[in-house]
């Protein structure tokens, strides 16, 4: 978190990434241009520009594949959230690679007659009619503009003007950018040419990324229609057992209409609040405790754990639950207290802080 808006605000994991992201885009661009040709019947005999245009079209798609894919593995596997950090710089570059890709094309196809280049790509070709000669240009066309537009609006300057739920359907339009690559490579490159390595990577990376979202959205699904235990005490719920939370960690209980609770557990106390994150609805209840505040897992925006508001000057703020152990029962009131309501933590009686010392599991859902 910054206290103003800044272009960006490095730090040495976000160096680390975008260092191993932009030397594996070389790597691919060196290999594809340098080694392709010798061990691939369709580049061996193709001129450099046309290889150029490949290199980066085929790099545009497999890293918009891989952004698309980091959000249901990180769901799956808590272990992928490194890649979900920053992957808001790994969207830019795909749109700048794709932007290359775009601008070899117009370099070579529309620069030798005196139409002005867009002018060229726009009514060169008017086979709506026709599905082999299909316009299939649009389609790329369509994709750059939207991956443009999220690449400009990726700040968090964005977020905060457009408001979260506006900024986040907005950024939803990446799907119909996916969708439109596929029928652009499929219309063009890939009725052209037959390519089966071009078709195996089109729509193997569609169905990798489509079993990944089904995977991640039953996960969700099941979680979501697991309401936690009713209390005999109503209205609270059973989330779980004390010994089931870690130090510094959450259990995640979900509420009777679906709203997910989590408890924290810190320096001797328990504490209960939304488990969606004001910034990009993360799930803060796989966060920790980090000096003092809860930390989401997304990109880190921090609340304290009395009263779910952001520390000054920020101003975000998530609900609170109340609390309370019966034994080592934990119960949450489901019914949500108002914004910046400050409630302290439940303390944890002696014996049970050294009975629990020793969690059996670290969250929960």
């Amino acid at each position: 978190m910054s206290v103003s808006y800044k272009p960006v605000i490095w730090n040495r994991t976000k160096m680390i990434y975008d260092g191993v992201l932009l030397s594996a885009i070389c790597i691919y661009i060196l290999l594809f241009l340098k080694v392709g040709p010798r061990l691939s019947p369709a580049l061996h005999d193709v001129d450099l520009p046309t290889q150029r245009m490949r290199a980066f079209g085929s790099l545009a798609f497999l890293m918009l594949t891989v952004v698309l894919a980091i959000g249901p593995l990180a769901r799956i596997d808590t272990r992928f959230l490194p890649l979900l950090y920053n992957r808001r710089h790994f969207g830019v570059m795909t749109a700048i690679i794709a932007a290359t890709h775009a601008y070899y094309v117009l370099g070579w196809y529309f620069s030798f007659s005196p139409t002005p280049q867009l002018t060229a790509l726009l009514t060169s070709n008017t086979s709506f009619t026709s599905i082999a000669g299909f316009p299939f240009e649009l389609f790329g066309l369509f994709a750059l503009i939207v991956l443009t537009i999220l690449a400009v609006t990726s700040h968090d300057f964005w977020l905060s003007f457009l408001t979260p739920p506006i900024w986040k359907a907005v950024h939803m339009s990446i799907y119909l950018a996916y969708a439109a690559i596929i029928l652009h490579v499929t219309l063009g490159a890939l009725l052209d040419r037959h390519d089966l390595a071009l078709g195996l990577l089109l729509f193997g990376g569609l169905a990798l990324l489509c079993t990944l979202h089904l995977i991640a959205g039953r996960r969700e699904t099941e979680m979501d229609a697991t309401a936690s235990l009713e209390a005999p005490e109503k209205p609270w719920i059973v989330v779980g057992d004390l010994s089931e939370i870690a130090e510094g960690r959450a259990i995640i209980g979900a509420a009777p209409g679906g709203e997910r609770i989590a408890v924290f557990r810190s320096k001797g106390g328990l504490s209960a609040i939304s488990n969606i994150c004001s910034h990009q609805n993360g799930p803060v209840g796989e966060g920790k405790v980090v000096l003092g505040f809860i930390t989401c897992p997304w990109h880190g925006y921090q609340y304290r754990p009395d009263d779910g508001c952001s520390p000054p000057p920020f101003r975000e703020r998530i609900r609170k639950y109340r609390v309370q152990l019966k034994g080592s029962c934990v119960l949450v009131d489901p019914e949500p207290l108002p914004l910046g309501t400050k409630l302290e933590p439940v303390p944890i009686p002696g014996e049970l802080l050294v009975a629990t010392a020793t969690p059996a599991k670290q969250g929960g859902a």
